[in-house]
């Protein structure tokens, strides 16, 4: 099987599971990250194929298991080995890396950078990829999002995705302080690695 072949039928399989399992606001927001992510990678990736077929796939495996209960997301983070301090009983942290496992486990997908843009795509991290920044990104300025700051991350992401980056980072991270809620440390780390990148290009933040 070829490459396209490949990712062809990794995209049907994902979009059955999606139209059998998703609710009906979860299928428009990841249609919306889908496209999105396809524009970025057309934006950013110039005629770079496999990066907008990555895009796409990484779009649709984002949130298959972000509608799914607590208990079936802890009973995957036991049994998955994944750290229960950081993810048990948080849906938002534990959602893409548990979609990550899956992907390998079930899907037999061994790209790295796709697992990551999956695995990543709620916290960022240090030294992200152009493909994880796309899914990141997508995610956070889908059309349907409606939030205080989207417009103005959109602007942002239209010429420089890495300060759209630091950008979202810092929302995400005011937003968690102000609801007292549990910080996860790739995020602090992501915007301190974002910031530094800026200054090196010697942009204004």
């Amino acid at each position: 099987m070829n490459t396209s072949s490949m990712y062809d039928s990794l995209k049907e399989s994902i979009a059955a599971y999606i139209e059998k399992n998703a609710s009906e606001k979860r299928k428009i927001h990841t249609e919306g990250v889908r496209q999105t992510a396809i524009k970025l990678a057309e934006k950013y990736g110039s005629s770079d194929e496999i990066l907008k077929q990555k895009s796409e796939l990484a779009a649709l495996f984002h949130d298959m298991y972000r509608g799914v209960s607590t208990d079936i997301l802890n009973y995957y983070v036991k049994h998955l080995g994944l750290d229960e301090k950081r993810y048990k009983n948080n849906a938002n942290l534990a959602h893409g890396k548990i979609a990550a496992a899956v992907m390998m486990r079930e899907y037999g997908i061994t790209d790295d950078d796709l697992l990551n843009a999956v695995s990543f795509h709620t916290t960022g991290r240090p030294g992200m990829s152009l493909l994880e920044k796309i899914i990141y990104i997508a995610d956070a300025i889908e059309p349907n999002r409606n939030y205080p700051g989207v417009d103005e991350l959109r602007k942002s992401a239209e010429t420089d995705i890495d300060l759209a980056c630091l950008q979202s980072l810092t929302n995400t991270i005011t937003y968690v302080r102000g609801e007292n809620k549990y910080l996860d440390e790739d995020t602090i780390n992501a915007k301190e690695y974002f910031e530094k990148l800026i200054n090196e290009k010697g942009e204004i933040i």
